[in-house]
């Protein structure tokens, strides 16, 4: 810091202004052309969410999303961004072909409940409770996608048909206002036979952020008084897309919901749980969006206790439930134990291990081009270790965000 002090005033101990002027020139000039440089290497090196921060909703549009990981075949890109072990097939049978949500999908959630999915562990964030209601969430970051969430939360006195009902009845959710993002929702789609619908959407953003279009199938299995059921977004290019809302393509949103012991200690199963499964991709990048989602995650659960209990005292009191509700009747009944043993079969037959593959020398062609600048920025100074020691920290940290 000295030598600094002792360059600048040297530059204002000059005789002339115009002295003084060609020396500030002289020092800025590298800083300048550093970070021309700098703009050069990092615009043609930008992530993918960049081009949505800067040309907006719009640009959205023309950008893929993140490649999704391997998941079981007939699956969709949407529900993809979960890990599954490649060689694990769910079959789906040819009349559920047409459907939005089949037989590979209730698979995928089957392994995720039962930590079969292959895929990274779980980061614990948060506990928390209140009296009738336990609450715990983790956290993933797969090589591929957006972050994923997974949480238990666990509601005393609260059957798992009541509970189903609640979270697939969308017209309570905007009465009630316990879900207070959903703007609008619609019916676009359903199956009487099979209870599969499909669903649209619209959710409130953070005033900075235009609003969210979601389209939206889901469908529900119950395997005894458990319930699997699925949301996922689906394409429906006969839905037109809007500059605002913006439409959310990856999304899925998945619950099983099974009765388990009260906390009172009296062994009963009087209580129930939500295990939930959560990702989607917002538009946001995704540091941000998980730095949000952890400030106000508790905020929003918190919400959904009291929303249950009204929801209670509404079915008590007989009223009419909503068509939606009446939806979530409708369900595949399956055997869970005769799906364990089946997957148990198919999985100890495959090879589940791969190759990695080796990296292209050309990945690390950023990396080098960011470090070998800042080598030769470093070097046009004669100043001492601090202004060197910035430009190579800044290279590091900008190289390794390349990386990840």
């Amino acid at each position: 810091m000295s030598a600094l002090v002792d360059l600048l005033m040297g530059i204002f101990r000059q005789q002339t202004l115009a002295g003084a002027a060609l020396e500030l020139a002289a020092l800025a000039a590298p800083l300048w052309v550093a970070a021309l440089v700098g703009l050069l290497i990092g615009w043609a090196w930008r992530p993918r969410w960049a081009a949505v921060v800067v040309g907006g909703d719009n640009a959205a549009h023309q950008v893929a999303p993140p490649p999704a990981l391997p998941a079981a075949p007939r699956t969709n890109a949407h529900q993809a961004a979960a890990v599954v072990p490649r060689n694990v097939v769910a079959p789906v049978a040819p009349e559920e072909e047409h459907l939005a949500v089949n037989t590979g999908d209730l698979m995928h959630l089957w392994r995720l409940v039962e930590e079969k999915d292959g895929g990274p562990s779980w980061i614990h964030m948060m506990e928390r409770t209140l009296p009738t209601m336990r609450y715990q969430a983790w956290r993933r970051d797969p090589p591929n996608g957006p972050p994923q969430y997974r949480s238990s939360t666990i509601f005393e006195d609260a059957s798992p048909e009541v509970v189903r009902d609640f979270f697939w009845d969308d017209d309570f959710r905007m009465k009630n206002t316990w879900d207070d993002m959903l703007l609008q929702h619609e019916t676009l789609e359903e199956c009487t036979k099979t209870g599969t619908m499909v669903v649209r959407w619209v959710r409130k953003f953070p005033f900075f952020c235009s609003d969210r279009e979601y389209i939206i199938g889901r469908r529900i299995w119950a395997s005894g008084k458990t319930f699997y059921c699925v949301t996922k977004g689906v394409p429906r290019p006969s839905v037109p897309r809007q500059s605002k809302p913006r439409r959310v393509d990856l999304y899925y949103s998945s619950w099983c919901i099974r009765p388990v012991e009260s906390s009172k200690g009296d062994g009963a199963m009087t209580a129930c749980e939500v295990l939930l499964f959560h990702h989607e991709d917002m538009g946001i990048p995704w540091e941000i969006a998980k730095l949000g989602i952890r400030q106000g995650m508790w905020g929003c659960v918190k919400r959904i206790e009291p929303g249950l209990r009204a929801y209670q005292v509404a079915r008590t009191a007989g009223e009419p439930i909503s068509k939606c509700a009446a939806m979530a009747h409708v369900t595949t009944k399956f055997n869970a134990d005769e799906l364990d043993t089946e997957n148990n079969t198919v999985a100890s037959s495959s090879d589940n291990t791969e190759v990695e593959k080796p990296k292209h020398w050309a990945n690390n062609v950023p990396k080098a081009l960011m470090i070998g600048s800042a080598v030769a920025l470093a070097c046009t100074f004669d100043r001492g270790l601090l202004t060197k020691a910035v430009i190579f920290g800044t290279a590091r940290r900008f190289a390794g965000a390349g990386r990840r």
